[in-house]
Formats: structure tokens, sequence, C-alpha cells
């Protein structure tokens, strides 16, 4: 899988330095992002991450788009500096001019959520019943962090009861 990518990170930016008539550091490409995100470009560390599964469940697109889209700010980012928006002017000339790509700003790719686990928490109020807790928030119980139902002013308690959404 990376072999293709990285390839993709290559040809960018020998395009970047055919047109530009100089060299760029190449950056470090890492395989560690999820989320919603595609890829992400860490300016100041010379530093691209792309979404692996993003890659795979879109890699043409992938490769032609989003690799282009981050290579295009650590470009711009080494020829106009950090004080550059950014997908101001100088990153849309990278996109348009050197890539022949539209400057688009977000994928459209389908992003799959994960199941949310909730923890269904109780306090002594006729009214109120289910608290769904996440599990940041139920760990932080397991802690000893204490929640309080604001009606009746008792301790929320766990029930026992998980669910997923």
């Amino acid at each position: 899988m990376p072999e293709h990518l990285n390839a993709r990170v290559e040809a960018c930016y020998r395009q970047a330095e055919d047109f530009f008539q100089r060299t760029f550091p190449r950056p470090t490409v890492s395989f560690r992002l999820r989320g919603q995100k595609a890829g992400v470009a860490h300016l100041d560390e010379n530093l691209l991450r792309f979404n692996p599964q993003l890659y795979r469940e879109n890699r043409e697109h992938f490769l032609e788009q989003t690799v282009a889209h981050e290579v295009a700010h650590l470009i711009a980012h080494q020829l106009f500096g950090p004080r550059i928006r950014p997908h101001g002017e100088e990153w849309q000339l990278i996109m348009r001019g050197i890539y022949g790509l539209p400057p688009d700003r977000c994928h459209t790719y389908a992003v799959k959520r994960r199941t949310a686990t909730r923890y269904l928490y109780r306090c002594h109020c006729p009214e109120h019943n289910d608290f769904p807790f996440s599990a940041q928030r139920h760990n932080l119980v397991a802690k000893g962090r204490r929640y309080y139902c604001r009606r009746c002013k008792a301790t929320l308690v766990f029930s026992g009861e998980v669910t997923r959404d």
C-alpha cells in the first residue's frame, strides 16, 4: 500500500521542483491517521499523515487529489512562509498551476462512523430515566469523578446497562 502513495508524493515533489526550478526537502510520510480526515500536512515538522482506511476505499482519487493537496500545503509553506492561509491563493496556485487539479478544500469520501458505546447512569428522580455516558466519561467515574442530577442533586449511578448506537 505505501509504495504507490510514496511514489505519488515523490512525483508531486518532482513536478514542483521542475516548475519552481529548486529542490524541496522530502517529508516524512505516515499512515497513522484515523477518523474523517484523509490527510494532514504538519508544516513545521515537514510531515504528511494519511488515513489508510480512506486510501484503501478511494485509492485512485486519493492518490491523485488528496496526496497532491497535502504536498501542496508543504510546498506553499516552504515557498511563502508560515503566514499564508491554509487554502489561500498560494496553495491554490500550486494545485491549479502545477498539479492541474481543482483546489478542493475537503474530500467527499464516505466515512464510516464507529459505533458509540453508551453506559447508562441513573438517579433517583422519577422524571429522569437514563443518562447515557460516553466511554471516556464512564472511565472518569471509575477513577472517582462524580456526576450529579441537576434536578434532585443525587449522584448518578451506573445501572450496569450498555447500549451501542
